[in-house]
């Protein structure tokens, strides 16, 4: 029980971390990579971050096999 517990306090303090990031500005890049799709039309607003979302999921993998590497 004490790792689950551990995990906990990691991962709070994982979103404590990405949450001041944020709030700083330093995602400012999101949703504006070369590979976003965004369409404007009158009153019609179509977006899709593509490229912003496989940054994402990379870093998510990579995130995730580096948890499975030490535990």
């Amino acid at each position: 029980m004490k790792s689950m517990g551990l995990m906990l306090v990691v991962a709070g303090l994982g979103l404590v971390v990405v949450g001041l990031l944020v709030w700083a500005g330093a995602f400012s890049w999101f949703g504006r990579l070369p590979g976003d799709i965004r369409v404007e039309s009158g009153h019609t607003r179509f977006f899709a971050p593509l490229a912003s979302m496989l940054v994402i999921s990379v870093l998510l993998s990579l995130g995730a096999w580096v948890l499975r590497r030490f535990f």
